[in-house]
Formats: C-alpha cells, sequence, structure tokens
C-alpha cells in the first residue's frame, strides 16, 4: 500500500501527467482538494479498480483526519491517491502529510504537476526569462492568515535582484504588493493578475505597478490568483539567446572548420 501525492496542474484536466492519472484510475481511494482540483480529473477515479472509489474532499478536513482516512486506506492495503492542485512541492502542504507518514510507517511518493506559472506563462505566449532582462524567476507569496515570511524573504529583496516575479496566494494583499515593489521596480513595471489559469472561466488582467489596482476592483477577484511581475513580462527589445547561435558551439553542434 502506499500513499501517491499527485500534481492535478493548473486546472485544465488534461494539463495533468499521464502518470498521475494512471494513479488515480487505479487507486480505490482518493482524497482531493475540491474546489482546486477539476471535476473532469476526479470523475476519472477507480477507472481501472472493479470497486466503487472512496472519493474524500478534503477542504472540510483537519490535518488529523486526513492522515486517519490514510491510516484507515493502509489498514485494509488500500492504495490512495492524494491529489493537489498544481505541482504539490510548493504551497501543498505535503510536508507535514509526508512527515506524520513517516511517523507511521506508511510508504508514499510524489507525483509532480504543471505548475500555476508555467500555465501562466504559456497563456501568455511568452517566457518569463528573457536574455539581458531577467535570467530568473522567484515562486513567493506573502502572508496573509497563512504562515509568515522567513526573516530576508521580502518581495522588495527579490525584486531587486531583476527576476521575474511570481507571487501566489497574495490576491488579498495586492495593495501591499504594490506598495513595497514601486519603489524598486518603477510604477511603469509590468504587473499581470491571473485568475483561475487554464479553467474555462480564466481571466488575464495587465497592467502596470501604477494602474493594476484599480484595474482589479470591478474584477471581483479574491482568489485562486498568481500575481506575475517583470520587465520580462512586456520587454520589446531583448538579446537573443546565445544557445543557437552560429558561433555558440557545444558537444551536439561542434565547431566546424568552415564556420
Amino acid at each position: 500500500m502506499t500513499v501517491h501525492f499527485i500534481g492535478a496542474g493548473p486546472g485544465a484536466p488534461d494539463l495533468i501527467t499521464v502518470r498521475g492519472l494512471r494513479l488515480i484510475r487505479r487507486c480505490p481511494v482518493v482524497l482531493y482538494a475540491g474546489s482546486l482540483v477539476p471535476g473532469e480529473v476526479i470523475a476519472e477515479a477507480g477507472h481501472d479498480t472493479p470497486a466503487t472509489p472512496r472519493l474524500i474532499d478534503t477542504a472540510p478536513l483537519d490535518l488529523d483526519a486526513i492522515i486517519g482516512e490514510m491510516a484507515t486506506a493502509h489498514r485494509r492495503g488500500d492504495e490512495v491517491a492524494r491529489v493537489h492542485s498544481g505541482d504539490p512541492s510548493f504551497y501543498g502542504a505535503i510536508g507535514e502529510q509526508m512527515r506524520r507518514l513517516r511517523a507511521l510507517g506508511i510508504p508514499y511518493d510524489v507525483t509532480p504537476g504543471v505548475p500555476a506559472f508555467a500555465a501562466a506563462a504559456a497563456a501568455l505566449e511568452q517566457e518569463l526569462t528573457l536574455p539581458g532582462i531577467a535570467q530568473s524567476v522567484v515562486l513567493t507569496r506573502t502572508a496573509v492568515r497563512a504562515s509568515s515570511m522567513p526573516p530576508g524573504e521580502t518581495l522588495a529583496a527579490f525584486a531587486a535582484t531583476g527576476a521575474t516575479l511570481a507571487i501566489h496566494l497574495s490576491i488579498n494583499n495586492l495593495t501591499r504588493v504594490v506598495r513595497e515593489l514601486t519603489p524598486v521596480c518603477g510604477d511603469d513595471c509590468p504587473a499581470i493578475v491571473l485568475h483561475r489559469i487554464s479553467w474555462p472561466d480564466q481571466r488575464i488582467v495587465r497592467g502596470t505597478l501604477a494602474t493594476i489596482r484599480a484595474q482589479m476592483k470591478s474584477q471581483g477577484i479574491t482568489r485562486t490568483a498568481l500575481i506575475l511581475i517583470g520587465r520580462a513580462l512586456e520587454a520589446p527589445e531583448f538579446d537573443e539567446s546565445r544557445l543557437y547561435a552560429p558561433d555558440h558551439h557545444h558537444v551536439l553542434r561542434p565547431a566546424c572548420a568552415d564556420r
């Protein structure tokens, strides 16, 4: 028996990995985040099992109740699909679940998923890293009701590097985001809010640090949104990558005498 932590992706049901879908289809017990995992994915549960699967929406459950379901399944010898949205490796709250499972001697594994920032870049049809503009992406958040941020992990400190910022779980903190980043990035710095990205009702609001708050006032978005900030988001001119330059040689493209 194994607990399989599975990233379901950002929302579009066909963005789950083949491995993740196979696990969901074969597991007789499926625990999932009901408001974030698409129903089409959960509908695949039990497809490859003879019995009707046990489906548990974990939204109303606390950690003890979630681990209790896993432990009960373990005693029965049933595999468990623990389905999270996006990729479970960050802001997935799987660390404490895995710690509890280790203490109980219950085996587990992790299947990655497509993260929201990758789906956002795809929807925008652009790179988040551009030569000469930004070569790093910082995945971060602000503290609202969730865990506090460690000392030194501030928006201003990250922004000072010039990296593209992908700010999660912070749409209700947009005023603070703008206030902290404007002195570092400038009020003309591109700012984009992406709501329920890859879902049928996705919304994309493009602006700058100077305009994004006013633009968001009429949107009614209070959750499930990603904020992207950075110069790479709207750079009309940038250097071409050295990867495909004619004089750039590597083991798969060695230098030729006539070049």
